[in-house]
């Protein structure tokens, strides 16, 4: 199973914090190298960071300290991501569903509002 881990769930899974599920840190760990995280996540950690709302380690360091790979966002990702319905209104969860859905990634994620997008889900 491919993974495409949200930001609040590799935040806590790098932690080792107990608020990220059984169910998911087995998912990430079983997953691997098959396990993804896009740069959305490290572009919407940084905004937080520099706004003060996020604080600990730099999280592309630690991303990359714990040889997760990377998926990057391509035009595809870009498009889909602005024509999906409204469910959500946060621009980098309507990317991170986007990505989901072109790569056929499931998506590590607590937010109750992903799942309107039928996108696969571990929690």
């Amino acid at each position: 199973m491919k993974l495409l881990v949200d930001t609040q769930a590799v935040i806590w899974w790098l932690a080792a914090d107990e608020r990220l599920t059984t169910s998911a840190r087995a998912a990430i760990a079983r997953a691997g190298a098959s396990a993804v995280v896009s740069v959305a996540t490290i572009w919407e950690a940084s905004i937080k960071r520099a706004s003060g709302r996020m604080t600990g380690p730099d999280l592309l360091s630690a991303v990359t300290a714990a040889g997760l790979p990377f998926l990057r966002i391509d035009e595809h990702h870009a498009k889909l991501a602005g024509e999906l319905p409204l469910h959500h209104r946060d621009p980098f969860d309507r990317m991170l569903v986007a990505q989901a859905m072109l790569e056929q990634l499931v998506l590590v994620t607590s937010d109750t509002e992903i799942p309107r997008y039928g996108v696969p889900i571990v929690w």
